[in-house]
């Protein structure tokens, strides 16, 4: 009965590296497809995925924000994207900002399968995003 036992534990160690190669090859071929939409004329702009928990959008903007070079006073109480006030909204400001000065490469806007890259202008009103 116990030599059952060391299989079993094989076969699910086994299970998750191939998982885990899957979604590895999967965002492999995400990146590239990014990086060929980035570097065909199109304007693309990083911004958070809204099912993202806080606390890991709030981790985005300390990264972000801590950047030489990355000024995030707009989503400051009183700048121009402070509103909404809401972690989603504080966080692509703050990622897209970071992804700019990263060089735009699709790497720069995975934070951790967080981030995204759209085709669209997430400015609104008085928030200009970057480009």
């Amino acid at each position: 009965m116990d030599s059952a036992r060391p299989p079993l534990a094989f076969l699910s160690l086994a299970f998750a590296l191939l998982l885990s190669c899957a979604v590895c090859v999967e965002s492999r071929y995400h990146g590239r497809n990014q990086y060929r939409m980035a570097n065909d004329g199109r304007r693309m702009w990083c911004i958070a995925k809204p099912s993202t928990e806080a606390g890991t959008l709030f981790r985005n903007i300390d990264f972000s924000c801590g950047q030489s070079g990355v000024d995030c006073t707009p989503i400051q109480p009183g700048g121009s994207c402070f509103n909404p006030d809401t972690p989603v909204s504080h966080a692509s400001y703050a990622m897209n900002l970071f992804y700019k000065f990263a060089g735009k490469h699709p790497w720069d806007c995975n934070f951790n399968g967080t981030g995204v890259t759209v085709p669209q202008n997430p400015s609104f009103g008085t928030c200009i995003y970057p480009l």
